[in-house]
């Protein structure tokens, strides 16, 4: 019986130390995420935020069971790598203060449907995205992943908007916009990097009400890579629009989630709020397991620009879910056009 005690003692503190040491390799990981440094891999290391925390929590409990005597041990480096990771995640919960009424007040303003998929170029379920697209019905429509094939197959949805502007690509970086509103300008210019199109484009809602428009699909961090010029560019996207207007949405996939240092910077750079704080993170990818995943699919709103309503779409086929979204613009803001009214419903796109 002592001899089977002693076994029994003997393996719980061996699992309270593997414990243990997986508590001290996430308050590593979670430190390291903190370096200014363009490394991809350290950049990367936002992305496991929400799963870091989860992981500490479930430790804690399951060390203090195994490591009586270490408990505090246990539960302070519980403590710490939950508190590094929800530092910065804290204004995605529901506990935080929100940025944007939601919805938002917007009496006798225009609103427009919008509807940020990426479609994901492997995907050949053409057809499920098709009815997505009849289903929403987007006055705005932005389809990331886009090559040939994608627009051939959603040619009959796509020709129904008055305005398209398609870029398609072989390398999973296709974009392609299309609406319904009045387009002032747009143009698909390589700004985060070669082959990786950002959208700009100035609508005009029926009442003159005006905003720039922001498409984005960069490439994501990578290990052995530096992000420095990514980074930058992606910042930049959000501060430098060709009109510079106030009212600006940006919408797209960022390959990043919003609590990241990159994102971070777009939005203070930009002047921009989001929806989505306060609220929750409304991930996006991967598809299947979404209730864990990452919130890679982002929208941001600056000045005039309100959300109405704003949800996460179904699984369609895709490693993404579609971002729906319901948004409206001031007519009264410095940004309107009364006399836009009576231009030209379009002007010539720019092109790569």
């Amino acid at each position: 019986m002592a001899a089977r005690e002693r076994t029994r003692g003997s393996g719980r503190t061996r699992a309270a130390k593997i414990v243990i040491g997986l508590l001290v390799l996430l308050v590593g990981t979670a430190l390291i995420s903190l370096l200014d440094t363009n490394r991809g891999s350290v950049r990367m290391l936002d992305m496991v935020r929400e799963p870091s925390a989860y992981l500490a929590a479930a430790l804690a409990v399951l060390g203090v069971i195994l490591a009586r005597r270490r408990a505090v041990v246990v539960v302070g480096l519980a403590a710490i790598a939950i508190g590094i990771n929800m530092w910065r995640l804290w204004p995605y919960t529901a506990l935080a203060a929100t940025q944007v009424p939601l919805p938002d007040e917007v009496d006798g303003m225009s609103c427009a449907r919008l509807l940020s998929f990426n479609v994901l170029q492997g995907n050949d379920r053409h057809r499920d995205t098709a009815r997505l697209i009849e289903r929403v019905d987007p006055d705005i429509l932005l389809l990331m992943e886009t090559d040939q094939s994608w627009l051939d197959a959603l040619e009959p949805q796509l020709s129904r908007y008055g305005y398209r502007l398609d870029r398609p690509l072989d390398n999973k970086y296709g974009m392609a916009f299309a609406t319904r509103l009045t387009v002032d300008r747009a143009e698909m210019v390589a700004n985060t990097s070669s082959n990786t199109p950002t959208l700009y484009a100035t609508l005009r809602m029926g009442d003159g009400a005006r905003f720039e428009m922001i498409g984005l699909h960069p490439r994501p961090p990578l290990p052995g890579q530096s992000t420095e010029s990514r980074d930058a560019n992606i910042a930049h996207a959000g501060a430098r629009t060709p009109d510079g207007l106030s009212n600006v949405l940006a919408i797209g996939d960022f390959n990043d989630v919003p609590w990241s240092n990159t994102t971070s910077r777009f939005v203070a750079e930009g002047g921009y709020r989001d929806p989505r704080a306060g609220r929750g993170s409304f991930a996006t990818f991967p598809a299947d397991y979404a209730w864990i995943g990452w919130p890679l699919d982002q929208i941001f709103v600056k000045d005039g620009v309100k959300v109405e309503e704003l949800e996460i779409g179904d699984d369609v086929g895709s490693d993404h879910l579609p971002l729906i979204a319901k948004v409206c613009v001031d007519p009264m803001s410095a940004d309107a056009d009364i006399e836009g009214l009576f231009a030209p419903d379009t002007a010539p796109a720019g092109e790569l």
